[in-house]
């Protein structure tokens, strides 16, 4: 076998591996894609109760209740068409407020939406795109 086949051969095995790497990544990813699910999606049956998902919308207004111990945290979240409660038990992001976009990470138990992780945006301005967008569908 000459030189320059087997420099063929090599750069034809390294263009197949590196394809066969970028489509496991995409693959995997495309698994993962959905950033977070509205309050309507959970009221339309979309979510499996019990399952690990990501709820996102604006916190209502008038909605957070503290307990005394101020590591329970319950608040609802609305997309202008459904809404759903929240139970935290944590320390909540500085940025944390009623009418401000949220995303919350957890569960479905109990008709409620049990958060382990909450995020709440990141300066005045910025809303994710995706809750604007939901927001928009879901406004009367």
């Amino acid at each position: 076998m000459t030189r320059k086949k087997k420099r063929a051969i090599i750069i034809a095995t390294a263009v197949a591996i590196l394809n066969l790497a970028g489509i496991l990544v995409v693959r995997a990813m495309r698994e993962n894609v959905v950033f977070f699910h509205t309050p309507s999606d959970i009221a339309e049956g979309r979510i499996i109760a019990g399952a690990r998902t990501r709820v996102g919308g604006l916190v209502e207004r008038d909605s957070v209740v503290r307990q005394p111990n101020g590591l329970d945290i319950a608040f609802r979240i609305t997309d202008g068409r459904n809404a759903i409660d929240v139970n935290y038990q944590g320390i909540l992001p500085d940025l944390f407020r009623e009418e401000q976009g949220v995303v919350a990470e957890g569960s479905i138990e109990n008709g409620a939406f049990r958060a382990a992780t909450i995020l709440a945006k990141h300066d005045e301005n910025y809303m994710p795109r995706e809750v604007a967008d939901a927001l928009k569908k879901g406004a009367p």
